[in-house]
């Protein structure tokens, strides 16, 4: 009765009904969910059609007719893609951008009156985190990003909250080498944020040096997104990106406070060695031939 399978699909059955899967009239705007979230998608800046496609995870048919729909109606135009003849290119109307703007209000509203009925709403939050990280792991992007970005203010801020909980003398940015990570910018190194649809859910920096190497620094993925392989997909990144620059030796410091870190960092082949560094924080020095 309260087996794994049948659990799963309680909780599917839950979603669909709670989110309006199944009207006709998704939040009583006249159409259903799907044209909606095209709707919804082009909205928020997607206008190729392929990449629309692509990230509702729909098939070429369905998308024609849900775009047609909505070309019917007068909220969505699409022309042919200015360097490609073959690829359409979608907008919204006038009268678009109004059910957008309808759309978004509706539904900020339902998710504002959800949480607010229930008790436990920080907790039901991690949950969902935890689903719709799992829900969406292979359309998770890693793009390159300033690290003075919001996206990646946000994931050093809670990099540096984590520190300060699993830390026994806590943790202060101040103190750590370069914590303006300004060498951690083309063509010195990089910064790679890891996104899961509009949400950062990872992080990690490849920092420049004068001596001979490059460090790999501030790799975190958020809780709900553990267990993914995540942590590794970033790791890998970081060395794609060093390997672009020319740069054939990597080092990195850690904590043994943070165990699966020095487990992660192990078995991708990177080896021990002696303190290379003064920052009071790590006790475990690794380095990585490119």
């Amino acid at each position: 009765m309260l087996d794994p399978v049948s659990r799963v699909r309680r909780f599917n059955r839950a979603v669909t009904s709670a989110v309006g899967a199944l009207d006709n009239s998704f939040l009583g705007r006249g159409r259903p969910l799907g044209a909606a979230r095209v709707l919804n998608a082009i909205g928020h800046g997607r206008s190729d059609v392929a990449e629309i496609r692509d990230y509702l995870g729909l098939d070429s048919g369905l998308m024609s007719r849900l775009l047609r729909s909505l070309e019917d109606e007068g909220l969505v135009e699409t022309t042919a893609h200015a360097d490609d003849a073959r690829r359409r290119v979608a907008k919204l109307t006038r009268t678009g951008r109004r059910e957008f703007a309808a759309y978004e209000a509706l539904s900020n509203a339902q998710a504002e009156g959800f949480l607010a009925r229930n008790a436990q709403a920080e907790a039901l939050l991690a949950a969902m985190d935890i689903v719709a990280s799992a829900l969406t792991r292979e359309r998770v992007v890693l793009d390159e990003m300033d690290p003075q970005s919001e996206e990646a203010r946000y994931c050093l801020g809670e990099y540096y909250a984590e520190l300060g909980r699993r830390f026994k003398q806590g943790f202060d940015v101040s103190l750590s080498r370069d914590p303006d990570a300004k060498d951690m910018r083309r063509p010195r190194g990089t910064f790679i944020v890891a996104m899961s649809d509009t949400l950062p859910i990872g992080c990690v920096g490849l920092k420049g040096t004068d001596r001979g190497y490059a460090e790999i620094k501030r790799l975190w993925v958020a809780p709900a997104a553990r267990g993914l392989r995540l942590g590794r997909r970033l790791m890998d990144a970081a060395e794609a990106a060093a390997r672009e620059l020319g740069i054939a030796l990597l080092r990195l410091d850690t904590n043994s406070a943070l165990p699966e870190a020095g487990q992660l960092y192990r078995t991708a082949g990177w080896r021990e060695i002696p303190r290379f560094n003064d920052d009071p924080y790590p006790d475990l020095f690794f380095e990585k031939r490119l």
